[in-house]
């Protein structure tokens, strides 16, 4: 059902040309997509992904398999295209921009300008912490706001009558903005402890993780890629921490507090902890 109505409104400009339910068939849309984003099911949440990334990649420049930077982001990821259940797919884009993307479908792309900025190993901790951003769905939250917006954008546009921004709003608006997805602290603190975790995981050096920080900070805060990122330096330094033992990822301060709860109940209110056991 969302292939067909995201099929209609890419093409309804095309065919509908001067029809006068154009502005129907939009405002209906925009309707349909408002109630959408109150109820995405993960099938939805991967057809939109897989547009997005479809729209992304006509226009970018998708480096081939014999380029040298396919190659290489190749060599890299080749032990790391399945996490979980999630098969991921890699690829990069030539452009001198520095940034990088995950999709909720598993896509990763990679700018060709961060990867002459970086190291091997400084590139697999920025992949983990785009695997991280899948894993954690923050990506899923991120289409759920960008779909919100579309609904808007395409309410206007029945008002407005311009057609030709309905389906810019729906590929366009909505992979630009999934694409230059601005995270909170607390979710790029989550993917910094993925990306740390997965070097530690597939025995890379952790040190990669915050030297990959560190070169990223020397961009300057001028820079667009920092824009829409917390401060790299205090992310280099808290992941720094972490490898010499002085701090605790998010997850292990999550557990060490739930393990502190549950003895508190398990002492003082043995029969709630026991009942409470059972239902959960």
């Amino acid at each position: 059902m969302l292939k067909y109505l995201i099929i209609n409104i890419c093409f309804c400009p095309l065919f509908l040309s001067g029809c006068e339910d154009t502005d129907v068939l939009i405002a209906t849309d925009a309707g349909i997509d408002a109630v959408k984003v109150l109820a995405l099911s993960d099938k939805d949440v991967q057809e939109i992904a897989s547009q997005a990334v479809q729209y992304s990649d006509q226009k970018y420049t998708l480096a081939p398999p014999e380029n040298k930077y396919a190659k290489r982001l190749n060599h890299l990821v080749g032990q790391s295209l399945q996490e979980g259940s999630l098969k991921f797919n890699y690829g990069v884009y030539l452009s001198p921009e520095v940034n990088a993307f995950a999709m909720a479908n598993g896509t990763i792309r990679v700018y060709s300008g961060l990867m002459d900025m970086l190291s091997d190993g400084e590139l697999r901790f920025v992949i983990g912490h785009e695997m991280g951003h899948v894993m954690k769905n923050h990506i899923r939250k991120k289409i759920q706001l960008a779909y919100a917006a579309s609904a808007v954008r395409k309410g206007i546009a029945s008002q407005n009558s311009t057609a030709g921004e309905v389906a810019r709003s729906l590929f366009g608006g909505l992979a630009e903005t999934l694409m230059n997805a601005q995270f909170s602290q607390l979710e790029e603190k989550e993917t910094d402890d993925y990306g740390l975790a997965f070097l530690k995981h597939k025995k890379f050096e952790p040190r990669d993780a915050v030297s990959a920080l560190e070169k990223i900070a020397a961009l300057g805060s001028g820079h667009s890629f920092l824009s829409s990122h917390p401060d790299p330096t205090k992310r280099a330094e808290r992941l720094q921490a972490q490898i010499e033992g002085r701090a605790l990822s998010i997850e292990e301060n999550q557990r060490n507090i739930l393990a502190g709860v549950k003895a508190f109940f398990e002492e003082r209110f043995p029969s709630v902890y026991k009942y409470l056991s059972r239902l959960f």
